[in-house]
């Protein structure tokens, strides 16, 4: 089995940060791509950020600039830096990892954390 683990969503102010972590545990042969999806309320769900193996990293035009995406490798963790949050910020933030266990890869969903930014 494979769990990603998500934290760090809150309420926050217009301007304010958070900082996103999601941890991925169980049996891992290799993570591939990981990356931080959001849904908000009546909106279908939307990619924010996604970093490769390598350190590639890939941005929603909306977040560029306020966001960065990062992660630590030997930790089997993502993280999401977010900076001069919006209203419009709100929603709950996925995380997501193509992970490879034995002979197969697929893709993998954390449960969600909220972010709620008040104006």
């Amino acid at each position: 089995q494979v769990q990603l683990v998500e934290s760090g969503g809150g309420l926050v102010q217009a301007g304010g940060s958070l900082r996103l972590s999601c941890a991925a545990s169980g049996t891992i042969f290799s993570i591939y791509a990981m990356g931080w999806y959001r849904q908000a309320p009546g909106k279908r769900r939307e990619l924010v950020a996604d970093i490769s193996t390598g350190g590639s990293t890939n941005y929603a035009d909306s977040v560029k600039g306020r966001f960065t995406i990062s992660r630590d490798n030997a930790k089997n963790t993502v993280y999401l830096q977010m900076n001069s949050l919006k209203p419009e910020d709100t929603g709950v933030y996925y995380c997501n990892a193509v992970i490879q266990r034995y002979t197969l890869k697929n893709s993998y969903w954390g449960q969600g954390t909220q972010v709620t930014v008040s104006s």
